[in-house]
């Protein structure tokens, strides 16, 4: 047991970290910052790293026929459309109700993987899939509303829904990695190679609709809010790409649960946030189900083969 302390410590890290990441994004969006300035400036500093982290490894990130397709698929997929939905609903959802909403990406990829045929199904995971459904439906009733701190109220419903777009979109994006590869580039080649294509998207569409941010000082908290995110965000799945090469997929793949719980705990130490006993009887629900839903290799850059990881694939990872 105690030779495993290390990598449960790792794991811990890197679930606080991503979990860290949706009270960022709350300050950013409520200090004024929009969906496609965010994502690009995320996405261009998340670059920047991953490509530094290749260079060090001396594994070039190629840019080629076999692999532009796969990395335009992710950047839609996993980082432009995902995000655009989760940064708007963050303008009117409180940090904790979107962290617990990120957990619903299992409940979307099961049915996906189910039509293209790349899973199956149990009555387990049907168990799973109904009980995180129903921790949706009481998340969006009146009793489960934060009772103070950011966005204190109740949760509006169709903005739970709009929150629910992202989930989908990475259930999709799981899904079709799962199904057709990656054109044989490894995990954090295929995320390096989605941002870049992820930032030439979203500048001229952040400079059109007028939500670029000057990257020019002074810089304010919503500015570090928004540097904080993608450096976390950059280096923690590199993390997780370590780590799942070293305890394997099933092991690594814990990081969900960590994610929903560190979101809604720094929600609650940054924020403010006090949450009524329909959130936590609806957080209750949405672990129960993440729990029974999870497939047998955690979706995500699943048919990413990280070259000379010791047999195991690694997962995308992301969160908001």
């Amino acid at each position: 047991m105690t030779r495993h302390l290390p990598l449960i410590a790792v794991l811990l890290v890197l679930g606080a970290g991503w979990g860290l990441t949706m009270p960022l994004t709350k300050i950013a969006v409520d200090g004024g910052y929009r969906h496609f300035g965010m994502i690009f400036w995320q996405v261009a500093i998340g670059a920047l790293v991953l490509f530094t982290i290749q260079g060090l490894r001396r594994r070039p990130v190629r840019f080629d026929r076999e692999r532009l397709p796969f990395y335009l698929v992710i950047a839609l997929l996993g980082t432009v459309l995902p995000n655009l939905a989760s940064f708007e609903a963050t303008r009117h959802l409180p940090a904790g109700v979107m962290s617990v909403a990120i957990a619903t990406v299992p409940m979307f990829a099961l049915p996906v993987a189910l039509m293209l045929g790349t899973d199956r199904a149990s009555v387990l995971r049907i168990l799973g899939l109904v009980l995180g459904l129903s921790g949706v439906a009481i998340l969006a009733g009146p009793m489960s509303g934060p009772m103070s701190g950011a966005g204190a109220g109740s949760v509006h419903w169709g903005w739970l829904l709009v929150a629910l777009i992202g989930p989908v979109f990475y259930g999709a994006e799981g899904n079709v990695v799962a199904r057709w590869g990656t054109g044989g580039a490894g995990p954090v080649e295929v995320l390096a190679g989605a941002m870049v294509l992820a930032a030439l998207i979203t500048l001229p569409l952040a400079l059109v609709t007028g939500t670029f941010i000057d990257p020019r000082p002074p810089w304010g908290l919503r500015d570090l809010a928004v540097l904080g995110s993608a450096l976390i965000n950059a280096f923690v799945y590199a993390g997780y790409v370590w780590l799942v090469g070293r305890a394997g997929a099933v092991f690594a793949g814990q990081v969900a649960y960590l994610v929903t719980g560190f979101g809604v705990v720094w929600a609650m130490v940054l924020l403010g946030e006090r949450y009524a006993p329909g959130f936590w009887a609806a957080f209750g629900l949405m672990f129960a189900g993440l729990f029974l839903v999870q497939p047998r290799d955690n979706l995500g850059l699943r048919g990413a083969r990280e070259p000379q990881a010791p047999s195991t694939t690694a997962g995308a990872g992301r969160t908001p």
